[in-house]
Order: C-alpha cells, then structure tokens, then sequence
C-alpha cells in the first residue's frame, strides 16, 4: 500500500531551511494496522501529511497504491484525497461541521464527491456505535462520540488507506480503548489499511507493527510476538478490552545497509560520534571506541 524510498522534506523560508524528512525510508502492506510513533519534531506528522496529499515531497519516492506521490499533478491529487485516502485528526474540529447532525456530517462528503449513499452513512455510524446518536447535532455529543463520528466521515468514500494523527490525544484511556477497537474492526472487515501517528507507546503497544522515527528517518521498528485480543460490544458503555502486545525491538537498515542504533543504546555505552565493530561470523558486535593509551 505504501512505499517511501529516500524521502525527504524541506521547509524553506527567506532566511531559514528546515529538513523534516531525511532519507526516510518506510513500508506498508495492503490491510495492515500499524503506528508510527516518535517525538515531537521528529517528522511523523511530516510522513503522514505527505501520505494524505496535505503536503508535497521535496525529493525521493512516495508510492500509495498507484499513484506516485512526487510526480502527481494538481488534479489527480484532488482525485487521490477523494477516492483514496481518510484523515483523521486530533482536533476532530477540522473534520465536522458543528450545525449538523452526525449524520449529515457523514452524508456530505459523499455528496461532494457523487456518491451520496444514506444508508451506508447510517452503517457507518452503526459500526462505530452512534447507531442511536445519528440525528444529534455535535453539541449534544461528548468528544469521544464527536472523534468517532470523524472516523464516520473518513470512511464515507471508501477510501483504501486510513490515516489518524494522535487520535485518542484529546480523550481519555476508556474511549481511547473504545477507539483503537474500532480501528481494528475496521480494518478486519473492510480491509482498510490504517496507519496512526502517536507519541503515546500504550497506544502503539495495541497494534500490529510499530516504526519509530528519529530525526527525519526511520530507526527502529516493533513486531508483535503475542496474538492480540481485542473485543467492543458496540455500544456507549465502553465496554473494550485490548491486550497490551509485547513487542520485539529491530534496527532498520535502509539500502545501503546503514542502520540507526537506538539512542539509549549509544549513551549507556557512552558512544559519541564513532564507535568499533567487530564480526565473529555469527555476531555483530559494536563497541566505544579504546582510548589511544589502552593496551
């Protein structure tokens, strides 16, 4: 579904360049659930923005599905953010129209794009559990019901690929479970691919594969070793139960065979710029360098 190969972003502004992205590399399988996590100013937000057609690469490769991301004109980018791909925001103000109810907030983007389909937008709501709320305007729903309302309206066209920036950041752990389950029935029985941006490792710790990025690029990556149990009755109770996955830690290594050693790692072995390595045959082994009066 995704492919980044080398890429990078550049801010420029008259006075100040700014390299979000630098050589990132990354992939995606078709129907996966996975997370990128890293801290702020580390360029997941960049990645994902890139992703949903909000912002333009500067230089690499960006494949999500067919289209090709760096070399994609104006209009098919219109087409691509209609037919493709779902965004879903932190601030779930961006994503609804206050003087509307839940449904007519589902029902529009379809209606923009010709595909108006009132009983799918009813199903929609149904799947995550606001089958009973769908003729309340926004005011009258708590802003956990108002984010998974978003999540409605970014599956409206049925996009293939869904994208969720910090999307339990503004609620608490209940909903936030609620939520994360709702992602996985999504994605297991549509088949929609979703990827979410956090910083919050909980929340990473409940899908399928995790990717860290450090500085622009991508360092480490988490494969679950454990089956996840996950279950939602459905309803407004918050009634979910999300197994915390235990995670197997990789270095990644990009084309070229160069990897990014995680930070801890280098510090606990007070490793600053340059470091030994050593190959047994079987083992690779990096070391601090030896001071120039070690025997």
């Amino acid at each position: 579904m995704i492919t980044c190969e080398g890429l990078v972003k550049i801010y420029k502004t008259d006075e100040i360049e700014v390299v979000a992205l630098q050589g990132l590399n990354i992939q995606v399988e078709t129907g996966e659930l996975m997370a990128i996590i890293g801290n702020s100013g580390s360029g997941k937000s960049t990645l994902l923005n890139i992703l949903g057609g909000l912002d333009r690469p500067s230089a690499g490769q960006v494949m999500v599905g067919d289209w090709d991301l760096l070399k994609i004109t104006d209009q098919q980018l219109v087409e691509y953010k209609r037919n493709t791909v779902g965004f879903i925001w932190q601030n779930n103000a961006r994503n609804l129209v206050s003087y509307l109810t839940a449904l007519e907030n589902v029902e529009m983007p379809m209606m923009l794009s010709g595909k108006y389909d009132r009983e799918y937008a009813k199903q929609l709501l149904e799947w995550v559990g606001l089958g009973h709320r769908m003729n309340n305007k926004l005011q009258q729903l708590s802003g956990g019901e108002q984010q998974r309302v978003a999540i409605a309206i970014s599956l409206a066209n049925r996009p293939k690929l869904l994208l969720a920036d910090e999307p339990t950041g503004s609620v608490d752990t209940k909903t936030a479970d609620m939520i994360l389950s709702i992602f996985r029935k999504l994605n297991e029985e549509l088949g929609v691919t979703i990827v979410i941006v956090t910083h919050d490792m909980s929340v990473a710790g409940k899908v399928n594969r995790v990717v860290a990025i450090r500085d622009g690029m991508t360092s480490t990556e988490f494969i679950a070793r454990n089956p996840l149990i996950a279950s939602w009755d459905g309803t407004n109770t918050g009634q979910s139960a999300l197994s915390q996955r235990a995670h197997e830690e990789y270095v990644v290594l990009d084309r070229v065979g160069r990897l990014q050693v995680p930070k801890a790692y280098l510090e606990a072995l007070q490793i600053k710029g340059k470091a030994t390595m050593e190959f047994d045959g079987e083992t690779i082994t990096i070391k601090a360098p030896r001071k120039l009066n070690e025997q």
